[in-house]
């Protein structure tokens, strides 16, 4: 299954698979930041990755519930704002720990394929 979406100007597919095996890092990275509810999350992601990147609300939400689930998340209501409830998550302690372990695990596969596809110097950073 493919994601097309325009870059540069033109249409790509991107494999669904990719993505999929993103989602925890790119969702605990953004929760590292601030607490945020579903919908900005939604947002953040497609404007941080110039569109490429775009969930669904029926997508995003079964992962933060299995992402709860696993205590890697958090869940609270906040109507502070006087506008209508909203339900935001946060990052936990044991969630900041699987970002940690996800990241590197990205900077190695990253700089593996990199390496293979452009033949470049594999880099440990």
């Amino acid at each position: 299954m493919y994601l097309t979406t325009m870059y540069g100007g033109e249409f790509m597919k991107i494999n669904k698979e990719l993505l999929k095996g993103s989602t925890t890092v790119l969702i605990l990275s953004l929760l590292n930041r601030k607490d945020m509810y579903g919908y900005e999350m939604i947002k953040e992601i497609e404007l941080r990755s110039n569109g490429i990147f775009s969930f669904k609300e029926g997508t995003l939400y079964p992962i933060l519930h299995n992402l709860e689930n696993a205590n890697y998340i958090e869940a609270y209501w906040d109507n502070s704002t006087g506008a209508r409830k909203r339900k935001y998550y946060k990052i936990t302690e044991c969630g900041k720990g699987i970002l940690l372990e996800k990241e590197s695990e990205w900077k190695l596969f990253s700089n593996t394929v990199n390496s293979v596809l452009w033949e470049a110097k594999l880099c440990l950073v």
